[in-house]
């Protein structure tokens, strides 16, 4: 018997925003997703992985999931991304699947035929197709299917119907042999060329113009009124567009529009902490019960401290937190599976108007409070230069998840078992004092820039609703999976190493009292234990870390940071945590944990009982403050800096960012620090 014969094919998705692409993205490929960039810029790149059979031939499929977008004519920089992705002969695409709202056929239509003029193997996925079928949309698939010339597939992404005949039709896609664009005029190219005339429309060709652009599009208008007057029949009203206009009375009211979306945020904040702190306790208990076993269960030596107190501390003091950046993403997921994240744009583009922004910079400042990274990517939907650049400029303001450590630790340390109002959460409101705070500076300093920055160009606001739907568990699940999984992999590798380092120059050092201390610690060990060789012990090894290579560099900085309330262990943990704002946590663990430390306390416990020299706490609420406010306002972060760089292609908005965020943290953290105490 003959095995099975391979066959590998490259899949595009492309649609337009909100169309259910990413929903059919993930259930076509589930986990088995890789995130990277395409190539040159620093835009989210999606691919999966899926296999079938049919008819003894097993297919693999490789799909990409490109940036929406709503015709070939590119109007930002991620529709850009998604048609020269698509041209590119290097991808080697072999088939294009049109993801198609069925309740918003027209919309769809216009990429759909400029696609399909293409002349790729391709076919078209009617997603939302339930939906449709409830607001008793009726669609001659038939009809449509001949008149577009390829394959039509309608599908219910929320409970993967109708994915099995997709797989076959992606297996039997074809060439259309429709026409869509006017081949007779002669603006198209040589011989009337549409894929010629598309390329040469992004390569910024010299005889494509504006006008061309919109003859063609009018062409094609004609085209598809006629086809959706032909095939798409629909009740004069739809029940789910009423009952959304009735949500939309409210939460885009210009009075209680504003009364929702804050009490949307101040209650995602008391959750993240109320829900988060249970597994928190959990995790750091077992992180605990980890060291304690590795201690006893190895040999003593350096190889047992730099495992225990090295690598098991450090990561500890992150992964702690992975239930509140969890808990995190999966609000951020919800607010923009339902619906809701398109209102937060719409209501807020007057306001950010004042301020030198649109309301496209809302979802980025919005999506920053998970990372400003691709927040900062996300600003390429913005078409006004001056707005896109002011809104790069601010984001990094907006607290993200790797400020929530710092936040969670600290906050823990100031109130530990408090509430407000009997009812809510102390930890929760402060959390979200901190994020407003964050937001507020985002929007004095966009309002400065509109003045300085001296770029003149007339920008406008256009989005479209979309109608409120319950979230799909599946997608925010795999959502939170993938970033939760990314932040994990790449801060664990910075925190790992960082860790390991700290370590070292904590352990080690070559000065005369560095030598003297250790011999000291060593006649200590050797004696019997008793209460006051442990306190002994304890003084000396706090004197260790003070002499090592680690307290040698604090010292340094100190009399640059002790007017803000913070002494050299604190100065080692702001120094280390410019490579990301979650080391903090991690070198505040390392250096806090003891070689002989059998007390089993958590960092937050730690810090609650640590004492300066004059015996006194070192953590009250003057110094905690003074740490917040500095981590709300301070840059440190390597990767943004990185991506600032790469999307304003220039260092002087770097070095103006730094300087200004930094400058800001330190007054900021100064003025806290001087009033409280």
């Amino acid at each position: 018997m003959s095995s099975p014969a391979n066959t590998r094919l490259k899949v595009a998705l492309l649609g337009n925003p909100n169309a259910g692409k990413s929903s059919l993205f993930n259930g076509l490929t589930g986990l088995n997703q890789k995130t990277g960039n395409y190539a040159g810029v620093t835009v989210d790149r999606l691919e999966g992985k899926t296999v079938f059979s049919l008819n003894n031939q097993h297919f693999n499929l490789s799909v990409i999931d490109l940036p929406g977008t709503y015709s070939l004519f590119p109007k930002s920089g991620d529709e850009e991304i998604a048609c020269k992705t698509l041209l590119d002969s290097k991808e080697g695409i072999d088939v294009i699947v049109i993801v198609a709202e069925s309740t918003n056929l027209k919309r769809s239509l216009l990429l759909a035929t400029q696609l399909i003029d293409l002349k790729f193997k391709t076919l078209v996925a009617l997603s939302m197709f339930d939906e449709a079928q409830s607001q008793k949309i009726i669609i001659d698939l038939k009809g449509l299917e001949e008149t577009l010339g390829v394959g039509i597939v309608p599908i219910d992404s929320r409970h993967e119907v109708g994915f099995d005949k997709l797989r076959e039709a992606i297996a039997h896609a074809r060439v259309s042999s429709s026409f869509f664009y006017d081949i007779n005029n002669p603006v198209f190219g040589p011989g009337h060329d549409y894929r010629n005339f598309i390329s040469t429309s992004l390569n910024g060709g010299d005889h494509v113009s504006r006008a061309a652009e919109d003859a063609d599009k009018i062409y094609r208008f004609n085209t598809i009124n006629y086809m959706i007057a032909k095939y798409v029949k629909s009740p004069a009203q739809l029940s789910r567009k009423e009952t959304t206009s009735k949500i939309d009375a409210i939460t885009t009211h210009k009075v209680f529009g504003y009364m929702v979306l804050l009490s949307v945020l101040f209650l995602v904040f008391q959750f993240i902490f109320y829900i988060s702190e249970a597994p928190m306790g959990w995790i750091e208990q077992a992180f605990l019960t980890l060291g304690d076993w590795v201690r006893h269960s190895m040999a003593p030596g350096q190889l047992n401290d730099l495992i225990v107190n090295g690598v098991i501390a450090g990561v500890s003091g992150v992964v702690m937190f992975v239930p509140q950046i969890a808990f995190l993403f999966l609000f951020i997921g919800f607010l923009e599976d339902s619906g809701y994240m398109a209102r937060a744009s719409f209501i807020m583009d007057k306001l950010m108007r004042r301020f030198g922004l649109n309301g496209k910079s809302v979802i980025p400042l919005i999506s920053g409070t998970a990372c400003a990274v691709p927040s900062i990517m996300a600003t390429r939907s913005i078409s006004n230069l001056k707005e896109r650049l002011i809104t790069i400029f601010v984001l990094p303001l907006i607290s993200c998840s790797a400020r929530l450590p710092v936040y969670t630790l600290l906050i823990s340390v100031l109130y530990p078992n408090t509430s407000f109002l009997g009812i809510f959460n102390t930890k929760g409101l402060v959390l979200f004092l901190l994020y407003m705070l964050g937001f507020v500076a985002t929007l004095i300093t966009a309002y400065v820039l509109k003045r300085l920055v001296k770029i003149r160009e007339t920008s406008f606001f256009v989005m479209e609703l979309p109608v409120y739907r319950w979230p799909q568990p599946k997608n925010i699940g795999i959502m939170v999976y993938t970033k939760v999984k990314v932040f994990i992999a790449e801060a664990g590798k910075i925190i790992l190493a960082i860790s390991i380092i700290l370590w070292f120059l904590s352990t080690h050092g070559n000065s005369q009292s560095y030598k003297e201390l250790k011999a000291q610690e060593s006649s200590i060990k050797a004696t019997i234990p008793s209460i006051e060789s442990k306190a002994e012990l304890k003084k000396t090894e706090t004197r260790l870390l003070e002499h090592s290579f680690i307290g040698n560099l604090g010292h340094v900085i100190e009399p640059v940071i002790k007017p803000l309330g913070f002494d050299w262990k604190i100065g080692i943990a702001l120094i280390t945590s410019f490579a990301a704002r979650e080391v903090f946590v991690g070198t505040m663990a390392t250096i806090y944990q003891s070689p002989d430390d059998q007390n089993s306390e958590g960092i937050r416990q730690k810090l609650m009982n640590e004492r300066d020299i004059q015996g006194n706490l070192q953590y009250t609420p003057a110094v905690c403050w003074s740490l917040l406010l500095f981590y709300v306002f301070a840059m440190q972060c390597m990767s943004t800096i990185a991506v600032v760089k790469r999307e304003t292609k220039s260092w002087k908005w770097v070095f103006a960012q730094l300087i200004f965020m930094s400058v800001l943290a330190y007054s900021s953290a100064f003025t806290a620090f001087q009033l409280l105490s």
